[in-house]
C-alpha cells in the first residue's frame, strides 16, 4: 500500500495551499462560475441528486487524477522527451491533457469537452509543481463542485 502511495504521489502533502499560483487557480474558478452565469444562458436547472453530486465532485475527481495525472502523466515524464517544456508545460502535461480532453467527448458537448483542456493543463501543471497528486485533486475536486453547483442552481 505504501509502494502504491508513493507512485501515485500520495505519500506526502506539500504546502500546496499556501503557493500564490494555486491561490490565483482558486481564484479563477470563481471567476468562471460567475461568468458562466452572467454570459452563458442557462435555460433549465440540471436536478442533480446528492449520490450524483458526490459522484462527480469528488468520486469522479478522484479517479480521473490518479489515472491521468498519478499514471500517465508520471509515466510520460519518464521518457526522455516528456519532461521537454514549453510555456511552462511538459509534454507529459499536454498529452495527458489530451487524452482527459478526449474522454470527456463521451459525456459532454463538443464545446465543454474541449474547454476541459484548460482545467486539465493547470492539474498536470500543479501535479509537476509540487510532485504531488493533492493539488490536482484538490483543484479537481472544487471546479467540478463549483461547475455542478452553478448548474444545479441555476434559475
Amino acid at each position: 500500500m505504501r509502494a502504491l502511495l508513493r507512485d501515485l504521489a500520495l505519500d506526502r502533502c506539500p504546502p500546496f495551499y499556501r503557493d500564490w499560483q494555486f491561490l490565483t487557480a482558486l481564484a479563477l474558478g470563481i471567476v468562471f462560475w460567475v461568468g458562466l452565469r452572467s454570459f452563458v444562458p442557462i435555460t433549465h436547472e440540471v436536478n442533480l441528486g446528492f449520490s450524483a453530486l458526490i459522484s462527480l465532485c469528488i468520486v469522479q475527481p478522484i479517479l480521473e487524477e490518479s489515472i491521468f495525472r498519478g499514471v500517465m502523466q508520471v509515466e510520460l515524464l519518464k521518457r526522455s522527451w516528456g519532461g521537454s517544456k514549453n510555456y511552462g508545460i511538459s509534454v507529459a502535461n499536454a498529452l495527458t491533457s489530451l487524452a482527459f480532453t478526449a474522454l470527456h467527448f463521451i459525456s459532454h458537448p463538443p464545446l465543454w469537452a474541449a474547454g476541459v483542456i484548460v482545467p486539465s493543463l493547470l492539474f498536470g501543471y500543479f501535479r509537476e509543481r509540487h510532485n504531488s497528486l493533492y493539488p490536482p485533486l484538490a483543484l479537481h475536486i472544487y471546479y467540478n463542485t463549483g461547475y455542478f453547483l452553478t448548474l444545479r442552481f441555476a434559475t
